[in-house]
């Protein structure tokens, strides 16, 4: 593979200036040595902010320093989660209902989560780097993610219920857009040469230091673990949860674990705190970790994974992820990530509906395998899926199969869907359903298919919508660059004007 870096991805840099900095933007970027400190007017912030009200209250106080306002911004939408997490467990203490006390428990997960994201996203000096900036505009980005995740989680709830959700939250993720506005504006009025820029050096992601690099480049007979898990016996422990809860939390050094080759029924939670963290395997078809939890047995899908990471710096190699509750069970997450700079490598993650749950934050696949149906690679994350197999399977009769579903409702989010350099085809007879290369379902859905292998698995209209003789929102982008196969002929392609075809260049 040729390096991003090099001439003939200089159409593709266009390309991603035109839409947005977003799921490419993995790596750092070059101006480390430029440092700002914005002298735009709070006021003049505010009025550009989504809810300019709510930046007003702030800034009415007498502030007067651009970086101040988002600082304040910040600190008061920590309040408010804090405020909605009490809030929501006197509401709800007594309910019985089992999805309903699921849809809760997801909540309160990802409130921590959202805490988490934006105590990472307040400044602790008094200028910011461009590289500190796009933290924390990945971490703004993640904490809203959490917040809609939570609200999706009560989908099935009455409406009385969804409305005290909905209420609640309502000023928690105003707040959050408005910080990320007030950052990204900042961004754009001091330092206006981001877009355009192609910020990832391909593979290994730029972010990883040249130790942790070394990881993917040795075999794993040469890696030294700190700890070992084996089944059998012959480890430290006989299961992953077990391994886990003897992470430091919030180690500053890489904590290896190896996990023999083996079938690990369980489900697994790598907590927020347990950082840099990297689970290594014996091949992606021998060490297996397999469970069946699902939104059709009552499950909130975000607590349905039978993986799931959370702590940032995750590393995961030669590991598969199943998900076996079946197409009958609708969602069923094998594989959940909201870890920032997270990297799977030789990974299988196989499930039916919702398999890859890329949740939030940055994320970087490689060499995957990647198994489903509806809307099986989805979420709000950065996320790059390179050199991998993406396998559909047979959906239940009259479903149609689509490889992704991002989740992007607002411009400003830098959040979206690339996936490159990847054969797509059929895991098994599809018995004649449909398979299309995504679907929007929030109004900035964004989503790139960039110098893929597609297969004759994939209709001739290439994207679905859902509605009958509707289209998508104009704001969104989806767009197909240079991939090859009989998949990838786009002269039946749907005529949406959110959809670039090859975009010709100067």
């Amino acid at each position: 593979m040729a390096s991003l870096n090099s001439p003939r991805f200089t159409m593709m840099n266009i390309i991603i200036g035109f839409t947005i900095v977003f799921a490419l933007e993995v790596g750092k970027s070059n101006c480390q040595d430029n440092f700002f400190n914005s002298t735009t007017s709070p006021k003049t912030l505010c009025e550009m902010t989504p809810y300019p009200n709510a930046c007003y209250y702030i800034q009415k106080e007498g502030v007067n320093d651009s970086l101040l306002l988002y600082k304040l911004s910040v600190q008061l939408s920590i309040q408010e989660v804090l405020r909605v997490s009490t809030v929501l467990n006197q509401t709800f203490k007594d309910m019985k209902d089992p999805s309903l006390i699921s849809a809760i428990e997801s909540c309160q997960i990802l409130l921590s989560l959202s805490l988490n994201n934006l105590n990472q996203s307040i400044p602790t000096t008094s200028f910011v780097t461009p590289d500190t900036q796009h933290d924390f505009q990945t971490w703004l980005s993640a904490a809203d993610a959490d917040l809609e995740t939570c609200i999706d989680g009560f989908e099935y709830a009455t409406d009385n219920i969804r409305n005290i959700v909905n209420q609640n939250l309502d000023n928690s993720t105003k707040l959050i857009s408005n910080s990320l506005s007030i950052i990204s504006k900042i961004d754009d009025l001091i330092h206006d040469d981001k877009q355009g820029k192609l910020r990832t050096n391909g593979w290994p992601p730029s972010w990883l230091s040249s130790e942790d690099k070394s990881l993917f480049l040795n075999e794993s007979k040469q890696m030294k673990p700190d700890i070992v898990v084996a089944g059998d016996g012959t480890g430290n422990f006989k299961t992953i949860n077990e391994a886990i809860r003897v992470v430091p939390p919030f180690s500053p050094r890489r904590f290896v674990i190896y996990v023999k080759k083996g079938v690990y029924f369980e489900n697994v939670r790598i907590g927020y705190t347990k950082v840099n963290v990297m689970i290594f395997g014996d091949g992606m078809d021998q060490t297996i970790v397999s469970a069946k939890l699902s939104n059709g047995s009552g499950v909130a899908t975000f607590l349905s994974a039978t993986f799931a990471v959370d702590g940032s710096g995750f590393i995961a190699r030669d590991i598969g992820f199943y998900n076996t509750a079946g197409p009958t069970r609708f969602q069923a997450v094998a594989l959940l990530s909201t870890a920032d700079k997270s990297v799977f490598y030789r990974c299988r993650i196989d499930g039916y509906q919702d398999s890859l749950y890329a949740h939030s934050s940055r994320q970087f696949y490689r060499e995957c395998s990647i198994y489903g149906t509806i809307d099986f690679i989805f979420g709000r994350s950065s996320v790059v899926i390179q050199k991998s197999n993406i396998l559909v399977k047979k959906p239940l009769f009259g479903q149609e199969n689509t490889i992704t579903a991002d989740l992007r409702r607002s411009p400003q989010f830098f959040t979206g869907i690339s996936i490159q350099l990847c054969n797509i085809s059929a895991a098994e007879y599809l018995g004649g359903a449909r398979t299309f290369l995504g679907r929007p379902l929030k109004s900035y859905s964004t989503t790139i298919f960039l110098e893929n292998v597609l297969n004759s698995l994939i209709d001739p209209q290439g994207w679905f919508y859902g509605t009958p003789n509707a289209v998508p929102p104009d704001t969104i982008f989806y767009a197909e660059y240079k991939n090859k196969g009989p998949g990838a002929v786009i002269g039946g392609r749907v005529k949406w004007r959110g959809l670039r075809l090859n975009i010709p260049f100067a």
